[in-house]
């Protein structure tokens, strides 16, 4: 997927599609639970948090985000720092 849309010929977490028109945020977020898993392992983090950074991750493109340059990187990282904060001290 990420060679047939992107031109990216290299393993991906999540590619995130943008449809958003306007105020109304759209799009679609396919994500490699494969590639998250191994994320996981080799940042020596939880399976779950490395879950809810890449979601988040996708969700912050899909409101404007950009990561491409290291400063907008970033930005983006402390944004998925922040999620994951947040469903840490989450108490169900």
């Amino acid at each position: 997927m990420n060679k047939e849309h992107l031109s990216h010929d290299y393993f991906t977490d999540i590619i995130t599609f943008d449809y958003t028109d306007g105020n109304q945020i759209s799009g679609d977020l396919f994500l490699s639970i494969d590639r998250i898993r191994d994320n996981a392992k080799s940042h020596n983090t939880l399976f779950f948090n490395e879950l809810i950074r890449v979601i988040a991750h996708g969700h912050l493109h899909l409101i404007g985000y950009k990561d491409k340059v290291k400063s907008d990187q970033a930005e983006m990282r402390l944004h998925e720092d922040r999620w994951i904060a947040a469903f840490e001290s989450y108490d169900a």
